[in-house]
């Protein structure tokens, strides 16, 4: 387990940090699907700086949000260095921690995996479609404590998202999940509501939660030559959020923090299918 050693406990806060691997300080590999160019990607660096110099950047060259989990096997994947400790990579999010892991940093792998800071939440369903939540996911599969950090955004703060907030909360929040130890096989998906960082009410340990998938619809539109293209589109109407869930805690301004299982068996289901074999 990654062992953090120091109080500092905000933004700006520096801590010691020693390596799991016992190779001295801690090296953090952050990575994101908004791409190397990404305002998140800075915060999420300097996140990292927080607790080490350690920190190396592999980043996907172009925008891969909405890509889940996808591993390039058909194409070859070109990597570039961008500066030092810095590359991009023409692939998805989980190309990037593979060849990080796997090549870059394949003498000295990485202590923790942070995929972010993205621009927009990844609650819900949204889970099953993020690319950010899939480079956590590739970092916890290789074996390494990983977290994905994304930040809401609204209709004011679309094109300029609150990710001060993100970069103030998050430290201490990592610290503490480092703290207690991340288990194998566990993905820690933290999101930050849409608010300046003086207004977080606070944060919530939550499940996932469920939309009202009757918001998602077909927007079907024309171009110059009178053809039809379409877009997935989503309502902006107001439902019911179920409280302890990640929807609820951003509504009610709290960071959520959902740590999402690897493992996808349904074992009560698994133990009644089990047993109707078993009768045959």
């Amino acid at each position: 387990m990654t062992t953090v050693r120091g109080k500092g406990a905000g933004h700006g806060s520096s801590v010691a940090a020693t390596s799991s691997y016992g190779k001295g300080p801690m090296r953090i590999l952050v990575t994101n699907d908004d791409g190397i160019h990404a305002a998140g990607l800075e915060a999420c660096v300097r996140i990292a700086q927080s607790f080490t110099d350690d920190v190396w950047v592999v980043a996907p060259e172009f925008d891969q949000s909405g890509v889940a989990h996808s591993l390039s096997l058909s194409d070859p994947l070109r990597l570039r260095q961008v500066e030092e400790r810095r590359y991009a990579v023409k692939g998805t999010p989980t190309d990037c921690v593979i060849m990080a892991v796997r090549h870059i940093l394949a003498d000295n792998p990485p202590d923790l995996v942070l995929s972010g800071v993205n621009r927009g939440q990844n609650i819900a369903e949204d889970v099953s479609y993020s690319g950010t939540v899939a480079g956590a996911i590739e970092g916890t599969i290789l074996g390494i404590p990983s977290i994905a950090l994304s930040q809401a955004f609204g209709i004011k703060t679309r094109e300029n998202p609150n990710y001060i907030t993100a970069e103030t909360h998050a430290p201490k929040i990592i610290r503490t999940l480092l703290g207690e130890g991340i288990p194998p096989g566990i993905v820690m998906n933290v999101n930050f509501p849409d608010r300046a960082p003086d207004e977080i009410t606070g944060i919530a340990a939550t499940f996932q939660g469920k939309r009202d998938q009757r918001l998602m619809r077909i927007d079907e539109r024309r171009d110059g030559r009178g053809n039809p293209y379409y877009w997935i589109a989503f309502e902006r109407r107001i439902f019911e959020t179920s409280p302890g869930s990640d929807l609820r805690a951003l509504d009610e301004g709290r960071i959520s923090v959902t740590p999402l299982r690897l493992d996808m068996t349904d074992e009560p289901q698994m133990t009644r299918l089990a047993l109707l074999f078993d009768a045959k």
